[in-house]
């Protein structure tokens, strides 16, 4: 025996009981002892009642008759009678059914959606013209409630969707049902604005545009049968409206059909997982969960979580901003900043964003995780995760934006017009920008603590960005040390600011902490001038910096590339070098510098001196320190040492007036075999200084070779 089979035999055992308790002693209080009687009284009426939801619709008539507020319209109770009227579709709204039942949607749940839709704007339009109406006897039951009823019956494999809306009459049966791609929801709106009365606040309501979301239960039912009654008084008996979606429909007289449309759904043996309450609880959880009347799936509403983002921004509680963080982010934390916003131009747009409190996980991180905002309209979910509403560098923030102006494909699950979406998606940017800019002001240690966090998500947007004035925008918000500020982060803005007169680049260094960054040789010649520096300790900065190219007309300049500028001609820096005390004479450094590039041949593409170090002997610049440091690190294991010299075209640069090379200068007389060596470990230890050298174990061969020659007169 089945489980279902043994459920219906309890079910009728159950009742059958209690029914002859109830005859035989209305108390019922000494039927059995105390310590017998297990279920009785609302304990029993609970246990009867949740077998008659797991076998059917029908549940508690409304909270009064059952336990947790259980509320149901859903009845089984019409019945057609009279002449049936047989109908044939149209053979272009035959192709046109085909094509919406068979390819038009992604998903098969999304007739869920536009079924609840329907239902939704039907309910709208009796609001309206309740409310507009002229006379109160114009409309039948005009106090009812107005709600959305959904049904599952897994044992009859039925899904019924039930709504207290306007109803139909025969004509309008006829023609909405009978005529695909005819929105009723469309003519309604046309209708107000022939009236005068088609303001945005009467219209913001209703959903449907296209008129062909009801033919998508089709995809997933073997027949469809619609039960209607209009609301308007004198409209005429209830209808039955029932077809196989195979190109006729039938209509006939009903009766017991309440005010409003019912929708029963025979499903197909394969998609029997839609009448699953669970099932059906998911998608309108995914779809619905914000449509602006309530729905009761079995007796229980669904869609308790207010669309929040259409309030007014003052109105809503932190408390109410958690409650919906969490399920927008289907997280457990709490938001970090809340941007909440509204405006009509350039475009229609409500938003609500979060920045999230905890820190990015690894999947976040990657550029393969889906952008966190879901995209609405008119509270209506289109697109959970949708991809071009913002830049994926914004990937971290959660959230839903909600615009009338979206342009969507038929299925509505698709954004056309790439135009107005490239102007939405500038629009939500700018204004996260601004945002953030705005915190970093006005709550500067919290903006630190997130910078610190989603740092990195910022300087991707520069990098990936295609448009100067948005990486300039990004730049705002970035932060680094300074050589004048040891223990605080400073903007761009800031240090463009307090730049010396007449500076017109800002400098930036790359080295894995502050201390290597003050001993860096290239930071000495801007020291000596009182310049300020920015410092970047991450490995990707200068590649940031590199990409970001100019700030408020300023360049970007790495120090290494500022030392690589030139102060003149080579024989002017030469005569510059040699005139500093201490140092080699001229005749002496054109002796040396053909010497070094004579032994660094193949290595090095010229040798020159500099007036620009101090206390250190020498240095490598390359044109474009941060793209090869990138290359050395990503590529150089692909090539040979000479082509990787080739490539990179180091020039060396020695200081005249250090010891080593005065020394070094002498040695090319005196021992030409050491002074070889120790000019091929100074341009070594300049290349790992610069970062150009992968593994520095490489050297310790030649470093080994240098000890030993120094230590053999010893």
């Amino acid at each position: 025996m089945s489980a279902t089979v043994g459920l219906l035999r309890l079910q009728r055992l159950i009742r059958g009981s209690c029914a002859l308790a109830r005859c035989l002693q209305p108390n019922g209080s000494h039927l059995l002892p105390p310590s017998a009687t297990l279920l009785r009284g609302k304990e029993l009426s609970a246990f009867i009642i949740s077998i008659d939801r797991l076998l059917t619709t029908k549940v508690a008539e409304d909270a009064s008759s059952g336990p947790s507020g259980y509320h149901s319209i859903i009845r089984d109770q019409e019945k057609a009678v009279g002449d049936t009227d047989r109908h044939e579709f149209q053979a272009e709204t035959r192709m046109l059914l085909d094509i919406v039942a068979r390819s038009l949607y992604s998903d098969k749940e999304v007739f869920v959606r536009e079924l609840v839709s329907n239902a939704s704007d039907a309910l709208e339009k009796f609001r309206f013209l309740s409310q507009t109406s002229a006379s109160a006897d114009e409309f039948v039951e005009a106090d009812r409630a107005l709600e959305i009823h959904i049904g599952t019956n897994k044992q009859e494999r039925q899904l019924t969707i039930q709504d207290t809306g306007i109803g139909m009459t025969r004509d309008e049966l006829i023609a909405h049902l009978g005529t695909i791609a005819r929105s009723g929801s469309k003519h309604f709106i046309e209708q107000l604005k022939e009236s005068g009365q088609g303001s945005q606040e009467n219209v913001q309501n209703i959903i449907g545009q296209f008129g062909v979301g009801f033919y998508s239960a089709f995809m997933v039912a073997d027949r469809v049968d619609v039960y209607t009654r209009s609301a308007k008084a004198g409209a005429g008996p209830g209808l039955k409206w029932s077809s196989d979606g195979s190109g006729t429909f039938e209509v006939q007289e009903a009766e017991n059909v309440a005010i409003g449309t019912k929708i029963v759904i025979h499903l197909k043996a394969d998609c029997r997982e839609f009448a699953d309450e669970d099932r059906i609880r998911e998608v309108i959880r995914k779809y619905s969960n914000f449509v602006g009347s309530p729905i009761y799936l079995n007796g229980k509403q669904a869609n308790q979580i207010q669309p929040i983002w259409l309030m007014e921004p003052k109105q809503v509680t932190p408390e109410q901003h958690n409650e919906f963080y969490r399920f927008v982010g289907n997280t457990f934390d709490t938001p970090r900043f809340v941007l909440h916003y509204k405006t009509d131009v350039p475009l229609s747009i409500r938003a609500l964003l979060y920045f999230p409190e905890g820190k990015p996980g690894l999947f976040e991180m990657s550029r393969d995780a889906d952008v966190g905002v879901a995209l609405y309209t008119r509270k209506v979910l289109i697109q959970s995760k949708t991809e071009n509403l913002l830049p994926k560098w914004l990937r971290f923030v959660k959230g839903v934006v909600d615009s009338e102006d979206i342009p969507l494909n038929l299925s509505r699950e698709l954004l056309q017009n790439s135009a107005l979406i490239r102007k939405l998606r500038t629009a939500l940017t700018n204004r996260v920008l601004r945002f953030l800019h705005d915190r970093s002001v006005k709550e500067p240690e919290s903006y630190t603590k997130f910078y610190k966090d989603y740092g990195l998500f910022l300087k991707e947007g520069i990098v990936t960005s295609q448009e100067q004035q948005e990486k300039e925008e990004i730049a705002k918000l970035l932060r680094f040390e300074t050589s004048k500020e040891p223990d605080n982060s400073v903007s761009l803005p800031e240090y463009c600011q307090r730049q010396a007169e007449g500076q017109k680049d800002i400098y930036y260094l790359a080295a894995p902490n502050r201390t290597l960054a003050e001993a860096s040789p290239y930071y000495e010649s801007l020291k000596k001038r009182g310049l300020e520096v920015l410092f970047c300790y991450e490995a990707y900065d200068e590649l940031v910096l590199m990409q970001l190219g100019m700030y408020l007309g300023k360049n970007l300049v790495s120090v290494e590339k500022e030392m690589r500028r030139s102060d003149g001609a080579s024989a002017q820096q030469d005569e510059q070098a040699a005139a500093i005390e201490g140092s080699l004479l001229k005749a002496q450094i054109d002796e040396l510098l053909p010497w070094l590039k004579q032994r660094l041949a193949g290595k090095v593409s010229t040798v020159k001196t500099t007036t620009k170090l101090d206390s250190h002997p020498c240095v490598v610049t390359v044109e474009e320190m941060a793209a090869a440091r990138h290359f050395i690190k990503t590529q150089s294991h692909n090539i040979s040492e000479e082509n990787r010299y080739a490539l990179l075209q180091p020039q060396f640069e020695i200081n005249a007036k250090h010891p080593i090379i005065r020394k070094l200068h002498k040695l090319t007389s005196s021992d030409p075999a050491l002074a070889e060596l120790l000019a091929k470990q100074l341009f070594s230890n300049a290349m790992v200084g610069a970062g150009l050298v992968d593994d520095p174990r490489m050297l310790l061969t030649s470093m080994n070779d240098l000890l030993e020659k120094v230590l053999d007169k010893h």
